[in-house]
């Protein structure tokens, strides 16, 4: 028979682990929708302007808002790519558009794995606009490139009680 205790702790872990892969999940998808609407929204701003001005504006803000420059960051061509689907899907809305705006995210997806990293992590832990709850889920390494605002001691589900209640 197992006692009340251990049941309520099993059941707990449990959750807590379904908890944690949503979490997951979440924070990825929702750190790509952020930067895509950040994108949609950077770009609206300058497609009164011809197409490569507007593709380097938004590609320098979106690189001073993730602390880079044109010089240290490998994805840059891949960044002016999106922001050209981005700039093209807005001034000539439709299904190949569209299409574009999917692959050059892909594209610029592909990279960063092939980097060791994701666009999610790049987002969440470089962006001037990242969430705070993103870090929660997923800390950023401790390194002076990434934001103090993503980086935790531990992630939501390993805070656990304080070290005095254990004793």
């Amino acid at each position: 028979m197992t006692d009340f205790t251990t049941e309520l702790r099993h059941a707990a872990e449990a959750d807590v682990a379904v908890a944690r892969e949503a979490a997951l999940r979440a924070r990825t998808i929702h750190s790509r929708a952020e930067l895509m609407r950040h994108m949609m929204l950077t770009t609206a701003k300058s497609t009164d302007r011809p197409r490569g001005e507007s593709v380097r504006l938004v590609t320098d803000e979106w690189l001073d808002a993730w602390r880079r420059d044109r010089t240290n960051y490998p994805y840059v061509a891949l960044m002016e790519a999106l922001s050209g689907a981005c700039y093209d899907a807005l001034t000539t809305p439709d299904a190949a558009t569209d299409r574009a705006v999917r692959a050059a995210f892909a594209a610029l997806e592909r990279a960063c794995v092939d980097h060791g990293t994701t666009l999610a992590d790049e987002m969440a832990w470089r962006s001037g606009c990242s969430h705070e709850w993103w870090g929660d889920v997923l800390p950023a390494p401790d390194a002076p490139e990434y934001r103090e605002q993503a980086k935790r001691r531990a992630v939501l589900w390993q805070r656990g009680c304080p070290p005095e209640c254990l004793g």
